[in-house]
């Protein structure tokens, strides 16, 4: 597995980049076959240090993990217990989802956009007429993203091994395009417009 340990206005000892490192393969080799790469960036905030793993599984599995703590050692251990915790869950799930790989459909391409926010002042609701292109015209950000086909249970399990607050997949029983989110009271919402 690949590892890249990098700090956002931090310098970072050689021991804790092997640290880091050692510990990630260990939770590589628990948890997977093999993990194709993972990225760990520790930044300073106010008087703490933040550590973020982002671990790319395989094919339509990443897994994140944030950490929060005094020293940069303890906020890495934070984030790694927090990706433990979630592969503890989803063993079972995430190894079938290893088998299953070769036996499934290619997952639709797509384009995730990121659009910037309206000037103060301005109603979200209201768009006066104008399209969404002209309400929110600028587009910060733009990445490729997958639409995988997976049964409702294996998106709840995306979704939170990624960290993500929403996850839109392909139903795998009816063929439908379906979402599933987090919602504010912590229970998980499911969209079937097939129903």
């Amino acid at each position: 597995m690949q590892i890249t340990v990098s700090g956002k206005q931090v310098d970072l000892s050689d021991a804790l980049r092997i640290r880091v490192s050692t510990q990630m393969d260990t939770i590589a080799s628990k948890y997977f076959d093999h993990a194709l790469e993972a990225s760990v960036t520790f930044s300073r905030a106010r008087s703490f240090f933040t550590c973020d793993i982002n671990v790319h599984a395989g094919r339509g599995l990443q897994l994140r993990g944030e950490g929060e703590a005094a020293d940069a050692n303890t906020a890495f251990d934070d984030a790694a217990e927090h990706i433990a915790k979630r592969l503890r869950r989803y063993r079972r799930r995430v190894n079938d989802h290893h088998r299953d790989l070769a036996q499934r459909d290619r997952p639709e391409a797509a384009r995730q956009y990121i659009l910037q926010e309206a000037p103060n002042g301005a109603d979200h609701g209201a768009t006066d007429g104008r399209t969404l292109d002209e309400a929110y015209a600028t587009v910060v950000a733009e990445t490729q993203t997958e639409i995988a086909s997976l049964s409702v249970g294996e998106a709840v399990m995306r979704m939170d091994l990624a960290d993500q607050m929403v996850m839109m997949f392909r139903n795998s029983a009816s063929g439908v395009l379906n979402v599933v989110y987090r919602r504010d009271d912590g229970h998980i919402g499911w969209i079937d417009p097939g129903s």
